[in-house]
C-alpha cells in the first residue's frame, strides 16, 4: 500500500475514533467498544515503547484505556481521540515509573523490545524484510525513537505528536529528521533513503541543535 493511501486509512481513523469517543461520552457502549477495538493496538504498542517490563503492557493498556473512559466527559473532539488517547498513555507509563522507583533495578536489558516486537505489526511500510527494526530502533536515544514511533509506525500528524510528547512540532519534526538520518546510516547496506521517507509529509524538518 502506498504511503499516500495509509494516511487515508489514518485520517479515516482518527474521524471515526473520535466520533466513537464523542458518542461514548453519552453512554453509547456500542461506541465505547469500536473505541476501545480500533485504538488497543496502536496503545499497546506505544506503551511497549515507552515501558521497560514488557510484562506490563498489557496492564498498562488496560490502565489507559479505564483513565480514558473515565475521563471521556471532559473529551470535547479538539483533538483527535487518538492523540488524546495515547498522552493519557503516556501518562500512565510514567507513574508507573514513578511506583517502581524505589524498587531494585534486576537487569539492564531494555526489554522493551521484546513488548515492542509482540505488539509490533508484520510488513511495516518502510523497511525490507530482512531488516531487523527493532535492532534499529533500539539504537536510537529515546526521544528521537518516540517521534519516530509516534509518526513513522502509529502513524500520527507530527502536530498530534508533539501533542502525546508534550513538545513542540519542530522538536518532533527535528527528532524524527535526526532518527531517519540515522537509521538511513544503519540501512545503507541493505536500504535507501526512499524507504525512509516521512509518512505524514514531506515538509524540511528542522534541525535545531
Amino acid at each position: 500500500m502506498t504511503r499516500e493511501g495509509l494516511q487515508v486509512i489514518s485520517s479515516a481513523l482518527d474521524e471515526s475514533t473520535t466520533a466513537w469517543a464523542l458518542a461514548a461520552r453519552s453512554g453509547d457502549t456500542d461506541a465505547v467498544d469500536h473505541f476501545v477495538r480500533a485504538l488497543h493496538r496502536d496503545v499497546q504498542r506505544y506503551v511497549a515503547h515507552l515501558c521497560a517490563d514488557p510484562q506490563a503492557v498489557d496492564d498498562l493498556a488496560q490502565d489507559t484505556f479505564l483513565r480514558a473512559l473515565g475521563s471521556l466527559h471532559r473529551f470535547e473532539g479538539r483533538s483527535s481521540a487518538r492523540s488524546w488517547l495515547l498522552s493519557i498513555a503516556r501518562r500512565a507509563v510514567m507513574d508507573s515509573y514513578r511506583y517502581a522507583a524505589a524498587r531494585p533495578c534486576l537487569s539492564d536489558i531494555p526489554d522493551w523490545q521484546l513488548a515492542v516486537e509482540r505488539a509490533q505489526p508484520q510488513d511495516l511500510p518502510g523497511f525490507d524484510d530482512g531488516v531487523a527494526l527493532l535492532d534499529l530502533l533500539a539504537s536510537l536515544p529515546e526521544e528521537r525513537r518516540e517521534a519516530f514511533v509516534l509518526t513513522q509506525l502509529v502513524g500520527l500528524p507530527y502536530a498530534e505528536a508533539a501533542e502525546v510528547s508534550n513538545c513542540p512540532v519542530g522538536t518532533v519534526r527535528s527528532r524524527v529528521a535526526r532518527a531517519r538520518a540515522t537509521l538511513m546510516d544503519l540501512l545503507d547496506d541493505g536500504g535507501s533513503a526512499h524507504d525512509l521517507a516521512p509518512v505524514e509529509d514531506a515538509e524540511p524538518a528542522v534541525l535545531a541543535a
